[in-house]
C-alpha cells in the first residue's frame, strides 16, 4: 500500500515554496521521496530551504522566480530539466493578499482600490495559470502528471473584506475543473488537475487580520474559530496528507476535484 503514496523518482515543483505552507509542502514531498523544486521570489530563502532538504538526505533546488512572468518561468523550466530531466508534479502555492485589496471595516464598498484588486487577482489566478502553462506540458512526456492548485474556503463561502482574494480563488476553482476536463479530452489520464482547499491557517498574509501583536485572536479570528467546528486554526502539517495523496498514484482516478481541509468550516451552517 505504501508505494501508492510514494513520490520516489518524481520531480515536484512548489511555487510559493518560500512561504509558511510552502515550507511544509516542500518537506512532505521530500519525505515522500520526491525531488523538490522550491520556487519563490527570494533566492536566498529558496536556496536555504533546498539546502535544508539536502542536509536531511533529500534532493532539492531553490529558484527565484516571479510566477507572473512567463520568461522567468521558461528559464526555470530549462534549469529544472537540466538537473532532473523530467517534471511530474506542480503545486501552485504562490499567492496571498495585499493590504490595499482588503476592505476595511466601515470602508466604502463603492470606493474600492481597483489596482490592488487587479494585483491580487494577477498574483493568485495568473500566478497559477502561467506556471501550469509552462510546466504541465512537460508532464505529458511522462506516464502521469499531477497539478494541485491551492484554493481557499473563500471560493466557496462569502468571506467579508477579502474581495480580491475571494475573486481569484473562486476563479482558480473554475480553472481547475475546466483544465481537468479539457486535458482529459485531449490526453486521457496523463494529466490530473485538482485543488486543495484549506480552511484557516496562520500565514504571513493573514496573520495581522486574525491575531493581535501579543498573539491573541482579533474579533475576526474569534469569529472564524466559532464557525470552525474544531474551534481552532489548522496546522500546516494537517494539509500534507491530502497534498501527497493528490500528487501520488494513490489518487490516480481523482480529477477536477476540490479537496477540502478546513476543520468543518464549510460544512457548518452556524446552527
Amino acid at each position: 500500500m505504501s508505494h501508492l503514496f510514494s513520490l520516489a523518482g518524481k520531480t515536484i515543483i512548489v511555487t510559493g515554496g518560500t512561504g509558511i505552507l510552502g515550507y511544509t509542502f516542500n518537506k512532505a514531498i521530500a519525505e515522500a521521496g520526491g525531488n523538490v523544486v522550491i520556487i519563490g521570489r527570494s533566492k536566498e530563502k529558496a536556496e536555504e530551504r533546498a539546502h535544508e532538504i539536502i542536509q536531511n538526505g533529500g534532493d532539492a533546488i531553490g529558484l527565484s522566480v516571479d510566477v507572473t512572468k512567463m520568461e522567468e518561468l521558461e528559464a526555470a523550466k530549462v534549469t529544472i530539466l537540466s538537473k532532473y530531466s523530467r517534471i511530474d508534479g506542480l503545486v501552485n502555492g504562490a499567492g496571498g493578499n495585499m493590504a490595499g485589496a482588503v476592505v476595511q471595516p466601515g470602508g466604502d464598498i463603492f470606493d474600492l482600490d481597483f489596482q490592488a484588486l487587479k494585483d491580487v487577482v494577477d498574483l493568485n489566478l495568473f500566478g497559477t495559470i502561467l506556471p501550469t502553462q509552462v510546466f504541465a506540458q512537460e508532464m505529458l512526456h511522462n506516464d502521469k502528471g499531477s497539478v494541485v492548485n491551492i484554493s481557499s474556503v473563500s471560493a466557496h463561502k462569502a468571506i467579508t473584506r477579502v474581495l480580491g482574494y475571494s475573486l481569484a480563488k473562486t476563479s482558480i476553482e473554475a480553472y481547475t475543473k475546466w483544465f481537468a476536463l479539457e486535458s482529459a479530452k485531449r490526453y486521457g489520464d496523463k494529466l490530473r488537475f485538482n485543488s486543495l482547499v484549506p480552511g484557516f491557517f496562520l500565514t504571513e498574509q493573514n496573520r495581522t487580520l486574525l491575531t493581535n501583536e501579543d498573539g491573541s485572536l482579533t474579533s475576526r479570528g474569534n469569529d472564524i474559530n466559532r464557525q470552525t467546528p474544531f474551534n481552532r486554526f489548522g496546522q500546516p502539517e494537517e494539509l500534507i496528507g491530502a497534498l501527497v495523496w493528490l500528487l501520488s498514484d494513490a489518487s490516480a482516478f481523482v480529477n477536477g476535484s476540490s479537496i477540502v481541509v478546513d476543520g468543518g468550516f464549510l460544512a457548518n451552517s452556524g446552527v
